[in-house]
């Protein structure tokens, strides 16, 4: 188990980084779940020379208690729910959509704002490696690797810093490889395991793609 916490999303960053050096020269993609996972995200792209893009991922929260995730939705029209969490809360169709609506813009916001102009990278039959800071009930990811995997993504590899261990195995199905850093007990949120947890702003997203977007030179 490496030390915790993590200073920052940079070294957590560069604590994975290390662990994926064998992808190196794979012509890999690295996809960043905006925000805190863009940065992390592009420590490992300077480390492989593998170019940064992003998978623009929306919790889908419960109302009045948006913090708890009862699914998420992700690019290119991927939505998943926790079904029986959903009956649980006994929400009526209506409600349940206005908390889809009001993500699906704030998701188109950030395609936007993030790629503007630049066309959505092919994936197909790519190895791409998606990032975050971390995963707690792993909905975000889950929507991240159904959408990649819709769009015939090649070889899936979910890279993480830090996550429980039976949310990792929960995903572990869904794609190729998981590299995770550290596993801890009693894990209750992602920021528990970072020293600095800072909400990541668009304009540190944006200014991580404008470096890494082309990015195709391994560091030192």
């Amino acid at each position: 188990m490496p030390e915790l916490p993590f200073a920052n999303r940079t070294a957590a960053g560069k604590a994975l980084a290390e662990r994926l050096r064998g992808h190196a020269g794979e012509d890999a993609l690295i996809l960043g779940l905006p925000r805190g996972g863009v940065p992390v995200a592009a420590e490992i792209a300077r480390s492989l020379g593998a170019p940064l893009d992003v998978m623009v991922v929306r919790k889908l929260g419960m109302p009045g208690h948006e913090e708890f995730a009862m699914g998420a939705i992700a690019s290119g029209d991927v939505t998943v729910l926790d079904e029986a969490l959903v009956k649980q809360l006994r929400l009526d169709e209506g409600a349940l959509q206005a908390v889809i609506d009001k993500e699906r813009n704030e998701l188109a916001r950030r395609e936007t704002t993030y790629r503007g102009e630049r066309a959505y990278p092919d994936l197909h039959q790519r190895r791409v490696i998606l990032v975050d800071d971390g995963i707690a009930t792993g909905a975000s990811m889950r929507a991240a690797i159904r959408a990649v995997r819709r769009l015939g993504v090649g070889h899936c590899i979910l890279a993480v810093p830090v996550a429980p261990p039976e949310t990792l195995d929960s995903l572990a199905a869904e794609v190729d490889e998981v590299v995770c850093v550290a596993t801890p007990a009693n894990f209750h949120a992602v920021g528990q395991w970072y020293a600095e947890f800072g909400q990541t702003s668009d304009d540190e997203v944006s200014a991580c793609l404008a470096e890494l977007a082309d990015n195709s030179k391994p560091s030192d």
